[in-house]
């Protein structure tokens, strides 16, 4: 499935190039390409292989995405063209993450089907306390495709860095889960190992190891999760 990709939200001209690369390296590793008239990127979304999947209101509802889709339609292309059947709606993402309007991929991974990892913020100083709160709380209120409750695992505390003059939020759950492995993003908090520790119990079976993210931060555009794509085994 090829969706469009419109340099989220029109910020980054121009994005020609971009939006044909998904189709491209598809093509050239064998697989047949469908194109999908909307715009989605990996990171709007994160699915639990069971029929569930979560995003944002911020960001797949923003009008710089799919002004002329209203959210019935877009519920409509993501459960047939993604075969999940039922869709969580967190309201927001990070405070600071402007540049993709609040990336799902910041904030909650599915380690496996029906159990959620989700960002949390520990200091109440911070503006992402309060979002974060309310996305748990929505996330708990929230049934998998199966029915039940999700199992909403909280990984308290987000840790903040410097790059470049800019302060950013550096997310744990940024990370990437691959064949026996998952790498996770840090920065150098107190938090550091207790959170990575808390992340790798929902992982069993896989090494689980931390990677500072300065440079890739600085410049290679987002986290770990922000600069892969994962491409599952059929």
């Amino acid at each position: 499935l090829d969706f469009r990709f419109n340099g989220w939200g029109g910020k980054f001209e121009p994005w020609d190039d971009d939006d044909a690369l998904a189709g491209r390296w598809a093509r050239h590793a064998g697989h047949a390409v469908r194109r999908v008239e909307m715009v989605l990127e990996g990171g709007a979304i994160a699915v639990d292989g069971g029929g569930t999947l979560v995003t944002t209101e911020q960001c797949l509802l923003h009008p710089n995405r799919n002004p002329d889709m209203t959210r019935t339609e877009i519920e409509a292309v993501l459960t047939g063209e993604l075969g999940v059947s039922s869709i969580v709606w967190l309201p927001v993402g990070l405070a600071l993450d402007d540049d993709t309007d609040g990336h799902v991929d910041n904030i909650a991974a599915f380690p496996r089907a029906g159990v959620l990892l989700m960002q949390g913020c520990d200091d109440e100083r911070e503006d992402d306390w309060l979002r974060c709160d309310v996305n748990v709380r929505t996330a708990r209120d929230a049934p998998d495709a199966a029915g039940t409750p999700l199992d909403v695992v909280v990984v308290p505390t987000l840790p903040f860095t410097e790059i470049g003059g800019r302060r950013v939020a550096v997310p744990y759950l940024n990370a990437y889960a691959g064949n026996g492995f998952v790498a996770v993003p840090v920065c150098g908090h107190a938090a550091d190992d207790e959170m990575v520790a808390l992340i790798a119990e929902q992982y069993p079976g896989r090494t689980v190891t931390a990677l500072d993210v300065g440079a890739v931060l600085a410049y290679g555009g987002g986290g770990i999760h922000c600069i892969t794509q994962q491409v599952p085994a059929l």
